[in-house]
């Protein structure tokens, strides 16, 4: 095998050869297995895969241009990156990272030198929208080569035309799978992932996978690589968002362009000139009908582009009227009118075939009018698709995030902050928070807590008779067994540091705090006193009331 281009990040630990599997691991990336034959060397035939590929990403790339298309694409990048003048689009979230606050605090910085080398503050919107509408993003993580310890020092975009993932079986698995296998035999086999780019993006027959063949192998870990996460099983390739909306947007076409077609040659009034021509032969008849057409048909022609009127006799233009000789012994010369076409104001279909793009794309039908507003009100006026739309958009940032964490994972270990070991561990805790002003989920969740905190005022006298706390807070406040030890934590945390007010020191009726005694330690047990003693000093004390009212 050639020589890659970039770099490779290998782990550490030996793996296990007992570790065997015939089924070979998958991505999900839409990357066939190809083979290695030839006799003097390597040559991997892409010319179907990468032709259907390019002509994909083409297809896609000219449905954004059409306007129904580019705004639900613009309503799904505007919901998933959120512009705000003070905040970035997108923050790292370790509050789920079980590591100490000096990693924490570097994951965030380099973070947010990634963002920094990307711009990704000011060109969010439109890196998301080259993923959105190709389907696939592709980052070249350019180094140092002599201090690859500096980490990532650039990254750049690269056309997904130009370039192609390759997974590529080892010659020494072949003859293993094509052999027959014992019982104690099982094949494992190996592959070879890189990446093929070229700066030219079309390829005549097909690829050679050599370097200096007009192409160049760049390894796998130099490539940062995310996929929109839907593939064609059966052809095995990585598709868009836009794919289902490929047929629905062909059909709207048709029936606009139709519709234009249909109006231009209906719509106007057209006459009919019925002309005597008496006993004249037919040549001659002929001849004077031509000379009296020319009269007084309309021998000017408007150009809409130019805005020119000139004399264009040759070209016939859709408001041409009808000439028609007509016979001595007839009516002679009649001009009647044809009635322009009925019913061109119906856009039904229209209408409907907009709707269905819209579906087809996962965008809300109500955002199709220009005046179609929302209520700020109650959450029972908040359209089930809207909810939907913003659960599809919390998918797509989620996708999305896999750039944002192959990035990470190559600055953190070339800076060896984490070992490829502590990654494989962390992956999965580290989250990604994107700025998010989607009102109608917002309002949701706001009704739902006013719902919640009602029911618990109306159950809270039961609590303690017939409800215990426990079944309150997991039933009725839909809280979970983690989010319960957070709560709790969280609340001993804030009473230590004098946040909130320690509940034995407050009055669990009024929620006033208690009074504090003259030194008297308010957990001590009172002390017994003479019942016969305080009886006596009630009636001593209500005998001088009694006489002082008397008096006055």
């Amino acid at each position: 095998m050639a020589k890659l281009f970039g770099f490779s990040i290998e782990d550490s630990q030996d793996k296990s050869t007992s570790i065997v599997s015939p089924v070979p691991k998958n991505n999900e990336d839409g990357v066939d297995n190809y083979i290695a034959s030839g006799f003097y060397g390597q040559y991997v035939d892409i010319e179907g895969a990468y032709r259907s590929e390019h002509e994909l990403i083409k297809r896609y790339r000219e449905m954004a241009l059409h306007p129904e298309v580019d705004k639900a694409i613009e309503d799904v990048v505007n919901e998933a990156i959120v512009t705000d003048l003070y905040d970035s689009p997108v923050e790292v979230e370790l509050s789920n990272l079980n590591a100490s606050e000096g990693i924490k605090k570097k994951i965030r910085e380099e973070f947010r030198y990634l963002k920094e080398i990307m711009d990704f503050d000011k060109k969010s919107h439109e890196i998301f929208r080259n993923w959105y509408i190709d389907g696939r993003l592709y980052y070249l993580k350019v180094i140092d080569q002599k201090n690859p310890q500096d980490g990532i020092q650039d990254l750049r975009y690269i056309d997904p035309m130009k370039i192609r993932y390759i997974r590529q079986e080892k010659k020494s698995n072949v003859r293993n799978l094509t052999k027959l296998t014992t019982k104690d035999e099982v094949p494992n086999p190996q592959f070879d992932e890189y990446y093929m780019y070229t700066l030219k993006p079309n390829y005549p027959t097909g690829m050679v996978a050599q370097a200096g063949k007009g192409s160049v192998k760049i390894s796998k870990d130099s490539i940062t690589y995310c996929t929109s996460g839907l593939v064609d099983r059966n052809k095995n390739r990585v598709l868009s968002y836009l794919q289902k909306a490929i047929k629905a947007l062909n059909q709207l076409r048709m029936i606009e362009d139709s519709l234009v077609i249909y109006r231009l040659s209906r719509a106007p009034e057209r006459r009919i000139f019925y002309i005597d021509v008496g006993n004249l032969p037919k040549v001659k008849a002929e001849q004077y009908l031509k000379e009296v057409m020319n009269r007084y048909r309309n021998k000017l022609v408007y150009n809409a582009q130019t805005g020119e009127i000139r004399d264009d006799r040759k070209f016939m233009s859709m408001m041409e009227d009808f000439w028609l000789p007509r016979r001595e012994g007839g009516r002679g010369t009649e001009i009647t009118t044809l009635p322009g076409g009925q019913n061109l104001g119906e856009l039904a279909d229209i209408e409907y075939f907009q709707k269905k793009l819209y579906r087809s794309l996962g965008v809300p039908e109500s955002r199709i009018g220009a005046d179609s507003g929302f209520n700020l009100g109650r959450s029972s006026e908040i359209l089930r698709d809207e909810l939907g739309f913003a659960k599809f958009v919390g998918r797509l940032r989620k996708r999305f995030a896999n750039m944002f964490n192959d990035m990470l994972k190559t600055q953190l270990i070339l800076k060896n902050i984490v070992t490829p070991e502590d990654w494989s561990q962390m992956e999965d805790h580290i989250q990604y928070d994107f700025l998010y002003d989607n009102q109608f989920a917002e309002l949701k969740e706001t009704e739902m807590i006013q719902s919640r905190l009602g029911n618990l005022a109306q159950i809270e006298p039961y609590i303690g008779k017939y409800y215990s706390t426990e079944f309150i807070r997991k039933r009725i406040l839909r809280q979970t067994d983690q989010e319960i030890e957070e709560i709790d934590m969280q609340i001993e945390e804030e009473i230590k540091n004098g946040i909130l007010p320690d509940p034995s020191q407050v009055d669990p009726i009024t929620g006033e705090p208690l009074p504090q005694g003259n030194g008297q330690d308010l957990g001590a047990v009172p002390t017994d006193e003479d019942p016969d003693a305080a009886a006596a000093q009630i009636t001593d004390a209500q005998y001088q009331k009694d006489t002082k009212s008397a008096e006055l």
